[in-house]
């Protein structure tokens, strides 16, 4: 079984996820590869304590990375989960 800190790694504070979190009350995260939306749910909801309306789930593939060489590598795969808090809840995150 996962801790709910295993299953979040961080927060996203990109551009596009500073304006879903204007507009739309939607939070941009980085998760563990293997969690489902399940798991996401309840890691939101027992971290913050905040209640959680739905949860949109996407994998991001690694990219190709040269690292002061020729050589070439890949970054390591992740898992974006866009998570939509119920109306009236809200994060304060920076």
């Amino acid at each position: 079984m996962y801790r709910s800190t295993d299953i979040i790694k961080t927060v996203r504070l990109t551009e596009k996820a500073s304006t879903f979190r204007g507009a739309r009350n939607k939070y941009v995260f980085e998760v563990s590869v293997s969690a489902n939306k399940v798991q996401i749910r309840r890691s939101v909801e027992t971290l913050f304590g905040k209640r959680v309306f739905s949860v949109n789930t996407s994998n991001q593939a690694g990219k190709v990375r040269r690292k002061g060489s020729r050589q070439q590598g890949f970054a390591s795969d992740w898992k974006k989960a866009v998570v939509t808090l119920v109306a009236g809840e809200s994060l304060d995150i920076v």
